[in-house]
């Protein structure tokens, strides 16, 4: 597939929206989003918003001269700003007739699977409603080892949540370029087949009220690339959003993968999840998984950590290195007693059945 037909496929498409988009002469963008709220008015398609700008939109409404760095701080702005923004939202879009729907997110409560279901249940019912979801991260009750680090981040996770179609990343450089935009030599690369080899052209940068430059922008790509969701990294300009939409070649269009696309519960067992132990299997076991087979006791040398029943855990090698994730269906304790096992045996030890310890549909390999 090419480019135009990516683009014209897409039905759902998360768009994020940066505190620096979102920012002009020292105050919200007001015209900005008035003119994104048309283009969605007349676009026939699903958008779900990912929109920084809690902690700007504080800083406007409370007339502060700096954005705040202290954490505490930056919560009490954020509180501010959260209902301010989506007021600005709402009152913007319902002139348009569409309805907003505020979530607040962070990757501790996705790397919960339960959590993670109910997100991404919320956002297709919303959807279903005829609802423009606006995201943001829960910035109020986020600290530093929980947050996304950049909404460029948090973007792509909800586009492999949402299972979209397509992101699009509003950025003030516009694109992905050879040098630093600022460059007169500097040259937009308008397509990216090989992401690895475009991070090479990164560089970090920050705005004034951004915490993301164009690596971030990239290293976010790749999590929705490597599900087969497209990336155009893109200029804020008037009607953007429908100049995309027509073919027009604006910003750096990113290619997905192709590999063949992760089923859900794999896509979050490779991205979020987070293990609760480790399982070590020998060199037979570890063949085995890469043939799609499932992981029995037998295989297991040694048992790490505490864990339980559909906990997930990591899967390693004998040398150590980690070769995947997978949610165990027995136990740190039981798993100890049957480890290197055949499975004729097990039952007699427990007491009960017990054919596999992580079945192959709830297991990721990286390598896959």
């Amino acid at each position: 597939m090419e480019r135009i037909d990516y683009i014209k496929s897409a039905k759902r498409i998360v768009l994020k929206i940066g505190s620096g988009i979102l920012e002009k002469e020292d105050d919200i963008d007001i015209e900005f989003i008035q003119n994104l709220a048309n283009q969605i008015k007349n676009l026939d398609k699903e958008f779900i918003i990912v929109s920084s700008g809690a902690v700007l939109a504080g800083v406007k409404k409370l007339k502060l001269k700096y954005r705040p760095k202290d954490i505490t701080e930056k919560q009490a702005v954020a509180a501010v700003g959260q209902a301010y923004l989506m007021q600005i939202y709402d009152n913007i879009f319902s002139k348009n007739n569409l309805i907003v729907g505020q979530i607040l997110l962070t990757t501790e409560g996705l790397r919960e699977r339960k959590r993670y279901i109910y997100a991404r249940n919320t956002l297709n019912k919303l959807i279903d409603m005829n609802v423009i979801p606006i995201i943001n991260e829960n910035d109020t009750i986020a600290v530093e080892e929980i947050v996304f680090g950049d909404n460029d981040f948090l973007a792509a996770h909800v586009s492999v949540l949402a299972q979209a179609d397509l992101l699009i990343i509003l950025s003030t450089a516009g694109g992905l370029y050879t040098d630093d935009p600022s460059n007169p030599d500097s040259k937009l690369i308008e397509e990216i087949k090989d992401i690895e080899e475009a991070l090479s052209y990164a560089k970090s940068s920050k705005s004034k009220f951004g915490t993301g430059g164009m690596r971030s922008k990239l290293e976010a790509s790749k999590i929705a690339t490597s599900h087969s969701i497209p990336v155009i990294i893109a200029p804020k300009k008037e009607d953007i959003i429908k100049s995309i939409f027509e073919g027009e070649k604006v910003g750096t269009f990113i290619y997905p993968a192709k590999n063949k696309k992760l089923k859900e519960k794999k896509s979050w067992l490779s991205l979020l999840s987070a293990p609760k132990g480790k399982i070590i299997i020998d060199k037979g076991a570890e063949n085995a998984l890469k043939n799609k087979k499932s992981l029995l006791p037998a295989g297991i040398k040694e048992v790490e950590g505490i864990f339980y029943p559909k906990d997930v855990v990591a899967i390693a090698s004998e040398d150590g290195k980690i070769i995947g994730k997978g949610i165990v269906e027995i136990g740190y304790k039981d798993l100890k007693k049957i480890k290197g096992l055949k499975t004729s045996y097990i039952e007699k030890l427990l007491n009960k059945k017990i054919s596999e310890v992580i079945h192959i549909d709830n297991m990721v390999l990286f390598d896959e």
